[in-house]
């Protein structure tokens, strides 16, 4: 039975996948760039440089591309379990996470470029081709997962709510408040 009931220890649950995915993806960009030599400031939403360093492109690009893998790896474990076992609506939040993070990181680069805009620009590929890629690939496995459980409309519009109101306040707190939670 595929168990879609909307309780508050979910609700929580999900609040702190959210959170955690942007951590790990953000410490994951921190993490290289001070593996790289660079010292650097995390904050809830983005990764940078202290003044005066600036790393070579090829680290600019292996920084830029850390955080986007280890939100792939998340999705295609939460994938593998969600496919390889049964059904468990805290794996499908993980996974739908990494995709609604993904997605609206891709559309973001309408206006400054990130991650993989930033790539796949540097690459001379198009800007748009690996956020296209990505996001592709992250909404096929949603959604494969989706249909293959048969999960309900009202599900799935409470999760995206959920993401969205916790992803929002994490973006929206970062950019008034600019809490520092790594480097200094």
């Amino acid at each position: 039975m595929t168990t879609q009931q909307i309780t508050l220890k979910y609700v929580l649950t999900v609040a702190a996948i959210v959170v955690a995915t942007w951590l790990v993806h953000e410490f994951a960009h921190w993490l290289m760039s001070e593996a790289l030599g660079y010292d650097a400031i995390m904050s809830f939403n983005k990764v940078w440089s202290v003044s005066g360093q600036s790393p070579t492109t090829t680290h600019a690009l292996l920084i830029a591309a850390a955080g986007p893998i280890i939100t792939l790896l998340q999705a295609i474990t939460a994938f593998y379990f969600l496919r390889s076992g049964s059904w468990n609506k805290y794996w499908y939040a993980a996974l739908f996470t990494a995709c609604y993070m993904r997605l609206v990181a891709g559309a973001m680069n309408i206006i400054n470029l990130n991650d993989e805009g930033w790539i796949s620009n540097q690459l001379g590929i198009g800007t748009y081709t690996l956020p296209i890629l990505v996001a592709g690939l992250l909404c096929w496995m949603v959604y494969q997962t989706a249909k293959h459980y048969q999960l309900s409309w009202r599900f799935q519009v409470s999760l995206t709510v959920l993401v969205v109101i916790v992803s929002s306040i994490l973006i929206l707190s970062d950019q008034f408040f600019m809490i520092r939670l790594l480097g200094w």
